[in-house]
C-alpha cells in the first residue's frame, strides 16, 4: 500500500470534493482519481459512490476517518523508528526480584551506562514467580533474580541465555539495641524477636529448606513481623526490632561499620547466585548480558 493513498483519502474527506482535493494534492483530477481507485483496489471495496453526474464519499469511509488518521500516524512513526533505530538508545524492561533491585542493579546500571550512554531502564520489581511470568509473557526484556545453590538455574529452554553477575549469600543480622543481646559466643536467645519471610516467598522457601533459625514463622519462637520485602527487613533490623536474614550485598557496609552484627558464624549462611536471563533474539538484551558478563570475569 502507498502511504500517499491514505493522505489522499484524508484530504478528500476534508474537502468533500474531488476537484478541490486534487488541487490540494498538487495533481490533476484524473491522476487523483486513479490514486483513489488504487486505494479501493488495495482495500477491496469502493469508497466512492459514483453516479452519472456526481461522486459521493461512502458513509463507511467517513465513519472510519479517525482510524485512517491513526493508521497513517502509526505508519509514519514506524517508518521513523526503523529508519533512525539506535539500539543503544532503547528502553530495556527488567523484571527483578525486590532484593537485587537494591543490592545489585545500581552497580549493573553503572556498567551499562558506560557502554550504552543513551540506554534507559524500566524496572519491574516483584516476587520471583511474578518476575518469571512477566519475562516469559514478553512484558520484560530481561530477568534479574537470585538463585539458591540448592535449587540451581531456572528451567528455561535453549532460546533463553543465562549469565551470572556474581555470588551473594543470605546472612542473619541484628542491629540497634538488639546488638547488645548477642552473647560472647555469638549466639542469641531462642526467643529473640525475628523479622521473618513468608514461607511461600523465595527466600522463605530457601531458608526453610535449610532450616535456618529466625528465618520464617515455623523457624522462629518470636516472629515480630513477616514480610517478603528485604528492604523493609533491613530497616527493621537497623532499628533493633529483630533478627533478619538479608543478602550480604545489602548490609556489608553496615556490617563493616558495626551498625549491624552478623550471626553467620553461629547460624550459618545461605549461598546465592545473582543470575540474568535474556531471550537470544533480543539484540540489546543480549548485548547487555555480554557487558555484564565481561564486568565480572
Amino acid at each position: 500500500m502507498d502511504l500517499n493513498w491514505l493522505d489522499d483519502v484524508l484530504v478528500l474527506l476534508e474537502e468533500g470534493n474531488m476537484s478541490r482535493a486534487a488541487s490540494r494534492r498538487h495533481i490533476t483530477q484524473p491522476a487523483f482519481s486513479r490514486r483513489i481507485r488504487g486505494f479501493e483496489g488495495w482495500l477491496g471495496t469502493d469508497v466512492l459512490q459514483r453516479g452519472a453526474n456526481s461522486v459521493d464519499i461512502s458513509p463507511a469511509l467517513r465513519a472510519n476517518e479517525v482510524e485512517i488518521r491513526a493508521l497513517a500516524a502509526r505508519i509514519r512513526d514506524l517508518r521513523s523508528k526503523i529508519a533512525h533505530f539506535d539500539p543503544a538508545g532503547s528502553t530495556v524492561s527488567l523484571a527483578a526480584q525486590h532484593a537485587p533491585v537494591f543490592s545489585t542493579f545500581p552497580d549493573m546500571a553503572v556498567h551499562a551506562k558506560r557502554r550504552f550512554p543513551a540506554l534507559k531502564f524500566r524496572l519491574r520489581p516483584g516476587n520471583l514467580r511474578d518476575c518469571v511470568t512477566m519475562f516469559l509473557r514478553g512484558d520484560a526484556n530481561m530477568l534479574l533474580c537470585y538463585e539458591s545453590e540448592s535449587a540451581g538455574p531456572l528451567p528455561f529452554g535453549d532460546s533463553i541465555r543465562r549469565v551470572i553477575w556474581g555470588n551473594d549469600y543470605l546472612i542473619p543480622v541484628v542491629g540497634g539495641a538488639l546488638r547488645y543481646a548477642v552473647k560472647h559466643d555469638g549466639t542469641l536467645a531462642a526467643n529473640t524477636p525475628a523479622i521473618v519471610y513468608p514461607e511461600n516467598s523465595y527466600f522463605g522457601e530457601v531458608l526453610n529448606k535449610s532450616e535456618r533459625a529466625f528465618a520464617t514463622q515455623a523457624l522462629s519462637e518470636n516472629p515480630f513481623c513477616e514480610t517478603a520485602f528485604s528492604s523493609g527487613i533491613k530497616e527493621l533490623v537497623l532499628n533493633g526490632m529483630g533478627v533478619g536474614w538479608l543478602p550480604f550485598s545489602m548490609v556489608y557496609k553496615e556490617v563493616e561499620s558495626g551498625e549491624v552484627i552478623s550471626l553467620a558464624n553461629h547460624l550459618g549462611k545461605e549461598q546465592l547466585k545473582i543470575a540474568l536471563y535474556a531471550d537470544v533474539r533480543d539484540e540489546i538484551a543480549v548485548s547487555l548480558l555480554d557487558v555484564w558478563n565481561a564486568a565480572h570475569r
